[in-house]
């Protein structure tokens, strides 16, 4: 039995079903591919700023939290909170998604994937430190800012590194 992050294949297969309903209205100016990273990249930045909102102003209360060796922003917490979450569906919408024809193990995918996360939390991380604390910025348009700037790095990352497609080897293909 394979463990499986997403729980079930089919409700992404369901998921991709809804958004191949509108794909004809963009087909001409993109392949499915790239639909599917807008469209399921859509889903969950908006999922994302949803919960952002509501995590840093109902469950945080744009308080500080003090855990004794460190006090964290009510906008940084927030981000803490959060990511988990979109990670999660993030992943699940590219492994079954967008990226479905991957042949690499789940276990790489998600390896891969979490390394682009941390690189995307540390931009973002850094991204809030600054537009919120530097700038005095809005917390949340902050953050819908930066989500703008690690969506494009996002896409080539996943589509050349955590995705990829495996080609056979001509030594691979002779062993056959």
């Amino acid at each position: 039995m394979q463990w499986d992050i997403c729980l079930n294949a089919k409700i992404m297969k369901i998921i991709e079903k809804i958004i191949d309903i509108f794909y004809p209205l963009f087909s001409r100016w993109m392949n499915k591919q790239v639909y599917h990273y807008l469209a399921c990249g859509t889903i969950n930045t908006v999922s994302d700023w949803i919960l952002y909102f509501i995590t840093y102003n109902f469950i945080v209360q744009k308080r500080f939290l003090d855990l004794g060796f460190v006090v964290m922003s009510p906008h940084i917490l927030s981000l803490f909170i959060v990511t988990p979450i979109t990670f999660t569906v993030g992943f699940c919408f590219s492994k079954y998604i967008t990226f479905s024809q991957s042949n690499l193990k789940t276990f790489s995918q998600i390896f891969r994937y979490a390394s682009l996360l941390a690189f995307n939390f540390l931009l973002t991380y850094l991204g809030l430190k600054l537009l919120v604390e530097v700038v005095g910025f809005y917390p949340t348009p902050s953050k819908m800012i930066i989500t703008v700037v690690t969506t494009i790095i996002g896409f080539i990352i996943q589509k050349y590194f955590s995705f990829r497609v495996k080609k056979e080897s001509a030594s691979s293909d002779e062993n056959k």
